[in-house]
C-alpha cells in the first residue's frame, strides 16, 4: 500500500473522467486482456501437456492380469505385450494431489477470466469444469479424472482464443 498526501489525492480525484462509450469500451478491452494474461500461466500449460501426454493408465494392467489368469487356466499361451519405450511413469498420489490443486486454482482463475474473453457465456463448459473440480475420485481413477479435468480446461481455453 502506498501513502499519498492530501494534495496529491485531491489532484488525482479532480482529474476529468470520460463517459464516452468508445473510451469505456477501450478501457474494458484493455482491462479484460490484462486480466486474461494473468489467468493463464505457462505452468498450467505444462501441467495440461503432462496429463494429456503419454502416461500409462494403471487400469489396463489389472485387466490384463485377469485375462492372463484365464488364459493360463485354459492352457492357452499368453499374448506378447509391447511396452511403450518412452512412457511416463504412473501417477503417484502426491503428484495427483499436486495437479488437482493446480487445476482447482486454474478453475478459480478461469471463472474470473472467461466471461471477459468470450462473446457468449459458456454455461455448459463452466458447469462441467465446476463439477470436475468438486469431484473426489478414488486413487485408481485419479488419472482418468485429471484427464477429463484437463480436457475441460482446454475446451475453455479454446473458447477464449488467442490473446495475440
Amino acid at each position: 500500500m502506498v501513502a499519498v498526501d492530501t494534495a496529491t489525492a485531491t489532484e488525482l480525484l479532480s482529474r476529468p473522467v470520460s463517459s464516452e462509450d468508445e473510451t469505456m469500451r477501450r478501457l474494458a478491452q484493455v482491462l479484460s486482456r490484462s486480466l486474461a494474461a494473468e489467468g493463464i500461466s505457462d505452468d498450467l500449460i505444462d501441467t495440461l501437456e503432462d496429463i494429456l501426454g503419454d502416461r500409462p493408465d494403471p487400469a489396463p494392467a489389472d485387466r490384463s492380469r485377469k485375462l492372463d489368469g484365464l488364459l493360463i487356466r485354459l492352457g492357452l499361451p499368453l499374448p506378447r505385450r509391447q511396452q511403450l519405450p518412452n512412457a511416463a511413469p504412473p501417477l503417484s498420489k502426491e503428484e495427483a494431489a499436486r495437479i488437482t490443486d493446480r487445476f482447482r486454482r486454474a478453475t478459480a482463475q478461469l471463472m474470473q477470466v472467461v466471461p471477459h474473453r468470450v462473446a457468449m457465456y459458456p454455461t455448459d463448459e463452466l458447469r462441467r469444469l465446476l463439477a470436475l473440480r468438486d469431484e473426489q475420485p478414488s486413487p485408481d481413477q485419479a488419472l482418468s479424472h485429471l484427464r477429463r479435468y484437463s480436457l475441460a480446461i482446454v475446451a475453455l481455453l479454446d473458447l477464449m482464443g488467442d490473446d495475440e
